[in-house]
């Protein structure tokens, strides 16, 4: 074999070689997204386990107000079936959109019947509702950080597999953008709150 010869034959093996290292770290990316999306899925499980008791504890207290309870009953069904969606795919941009949407839905009704519970001081004093409540709060807390370490590995994957020249192995290799987990959606949710007195 000659010079030319050779010397193809070893940039043909450093392209190789490049080329299966851009396909590795992709798939480490990828598998970061999907383990991200597993912490945010245990927090969310956590929320859809605890609505139940929240509403149970709610509804004796509550009679008068039966849509609230069971908006947050539907909004709860809705967001643990878009849940187990994104679970089975959580690089897919529809399913982690109707997530959000859904999570958004739950969301805004417990924050109705939180505000129901405000006019209802033996509710609000109620041991149990209490302890809930915290519990809701923590676990908000804690699916906050989870989507936040969520997005920063999709950051990190949409990042490294939209770089030339990796941008040429994710393209061949039909690695598509992962997309963000946004807690909201319009402008309307992104607003702030208006107290007044």
């Amino acid at each position: 074999m000659t010079q030319t010869g050779w010397a193809m034959l070893a940039l043909l093996a450093v392209v190789l070689v490049w080329a299966v290292a851009a396909y590795n770290r992709l798939v480490v990316l990828r598998n970061r997204i999907a383990n991200a999306f597993g912490q945010i899925d245990v927090q969310l499980k956590r929320r859809h386990d605890l609505v139940p008791n929240l509403v149970e504890v709610a509804r004796g207290y509550l009679k008068h107000e039966a849509s609230t309870l069971q908006a947050v009953i539907q909004a709860r069904a809705q967001a643990v079936g878009a849940a187990d969606a994104a679970r089975a795919a959580p690089g897919d941009a529809a399913r982690i959109g109707a997530l959000a949407q859904a999570e958004g839905l739950l969301g805004g009704s417990l924050g109705r019947l939180m505000v129901l519970t405000e006019n209802y001081p033996e509710l609000k004093a109620d041991a149990t509702m209490r302890q809930l409540s915290e519990e809701l709060t923590s676990t908000e807390n804690r699916l906050g950080f989870a989507r936040q370490a969520f997005n920063d590995q999709v950051l990190d994957f949409n990042n490294a597999a939209t770089r030339s020249p990796a941008l040429i192995v994710a393209r061949l290799l039909g690695f598509a953008p992962a997309p963000m987990l946004e807690a909201t959606r319009s402008e309307a949710e992104r607003a702030a709150p208006q107290v007044r007195f």
